[in-house]
C-alpha cells in the first residue's frame, strides 16, 4: 500500500505542516465546527496525528499508518489500526463519523461509505471534508502531483461526485459548507471564511444524514 508507506515515512513531516499553514488550518477546523456534533460518540476514519480530531472533540480515531496513530496517541486519542473500507465495529455503534481528506486516498469510496453507514446509527452524521477537484487549489495540487510528497498517488473528486456516492450508499439531508476562496499560494481574510454551499471553495464540508 504505497500511500500508508508515504504517511509511515513522513508522519512528523505531514504534522509539523499543521503548524506550518496555522491559517488554512483553523480555517478547516472551522468549516468542520459547522456540523461536527458535540455529543454522542464519534469516530475520525483516517484519523492521521490527530490534527482535526482533538479540536472537534472526537476521542476516537482509526487509520491505516502505525507511525500517525502513536502521534494521535500521545494528543490523548484512544485509536485502532484500520481502514475504512472494513471497519472491526459492530452495526450501528457511532453517532458521527469523520474524515478529513482522505477519500482522495481511497481505492473504492462507493464501498467506504456503504461500511460508514453501517456502523453509523439511525440519524447518525457522515461529516465529510475533501478538496474540491474543480477548484483553484484542487487544479493546482493535480498538477503537482508528480513532485508532491503526499498527493502523488490521489485521487481528487468533484463536489458532484462525492454527493453522488453519498446518495447512492442511503444517506441523505445533505448539507454543505466551504473555505479556501483564494489561490494555493496566499489565502487572505476573505479567503479563510466559511461560507454556505460548494461553488468557490477548495475545502468543502458534506454533512449527511444515515436515515
Amino acid at each position: 500500500m504505497p500511500v500508508v508507506t508515504v504517511f509511515e515515512q513522513h508522519a512528523v513531516e505531514y504534522d509539523r505542516w499543521f503548524d506550518e499553514h496555522e491559517s488554512v488550518y483553523q480555517a478547516e477546523v472551522a468549516a468542520l465546527r459547522k456540523f461536527v456534533s458535540p455529543t454522542g460518540l464519534g469516530m475520525e476514519v483516517g484519523v492521521g496525528t490527530g490534527r482535526f480530531a482533538v479540536p472537534l472533540g472526537i476521542r476516537f480515531g482509526i487509520d491505516p499508518s502505525r507511525r500517525m496513530l502513536n502521534i494521535a496517541r500521545e494528543r490523548g486519542l484512544r485509536v485502532c489500526q484500520a481502514v475504512g473500507e472494513r471497519l472491526p465495529f459492530r452495526d450501528e455503534q457511532f453517532d458521527l463519523v469523520l474524515l478529513v481528506t482522505v477519500i482522495c486516498f481511497v481505492d473504492d469510496v462507493p464501498t467506504l461509505f456503504r461500511e460508514l453507514r453501517r456502523v453509523l446509527k439511525t440519524g447518525g452524521q457522515l461529516i465529510i471534508g475533501f478538496i474540491n477537484r474543480n477548484s483553484e487549489l484542487g487544479r493546482s495540487y493535480e498538477s503537482r502531483k508528480a513532485v508532491g510528497t503526499f498527493y502523488r498517488e490521489a485521487r481528487f473528486y468533484a463536489v458532484e461526485d462525492v454527493t453522488e456516492w453519498v446518495k447512492e450508499a442511503g444517506f441523505n439531508t445533505l448539507q454543505f459548507c466551504q473555505t479556501l476562496f483564494d489561490g494555493p499560494s496566499e489565502f487572505s481574510t476573505k479567503g479563510l471564511e466559511v461560507r454556505d454551499g460548494y461553488s468557490d471553495g477548495a475545502f468543502v464540508v458534506l454533512c449527511a444524514r444515515n436515515t
